[in-house]
């Protein structure tokens, strides 16, 4: 695909708080935590995803991370994040059907596309979605 993804993941994160992580990431890429872009902070695997809500050239702020000192000196790592076309609902409410997903993440409002399959696994409250492209799964 020639689409590039949103998405930049950050690895080796745990050196640096995700306090200091949003504010590292506004000073490379100018922009405003929250109005232009999202963290999501995943520490259990010391990984974060910044999203960019603004669009930008994510290859671009890749390679300026990857060369900024700070970066550098946490040890973290930069890479885009893979376009895919399955993401993974949690936290879902007891008793939802898969047509009520399949409704949900289809709905553009929620920056959803075309479904192709709903795998819901009640016990866990949770929910495999497949689109039909990658363009669903924001």
């Amino acid at each position: 695909s020639a689409e590039t993804s949103s998405s930049v993941v950050f690895e080796n994160i745990q050196k640096c708080s995700p306090s200091c992580l949003r504010l590292l990431l506004e000073n490379i890429s100018g922009l405003t935590v929250d109005d232009d872009f999202t963290v999501e902070v995943i520490p259990e695997i010391n990984v974060a995803v910044a999203t960019f809500i603004k669009s930008i050239d994510t290859k671009e702020f890749v390679k300026k991370c990857l060369q900024n000192k700070r970066v550098r000196e946490f040890k973290m790592t930069a890479r885009l994040l893979e376009l895919t076309q399955t993401i993974r609902a949690e936290n879902l409410p007891d008793n939802i059907c898969t047509d009520y997903i399949t409704v949900y993440f289809e709905s553009a409002r929620n920056g959803g596309g075309p479904v192709s399959d709903v795998q819901l696994f009640p016990e866990e409250n949770s929910a495999i979605i497949t689109f039909c492209n990658h363009r669903g799964n924001t």
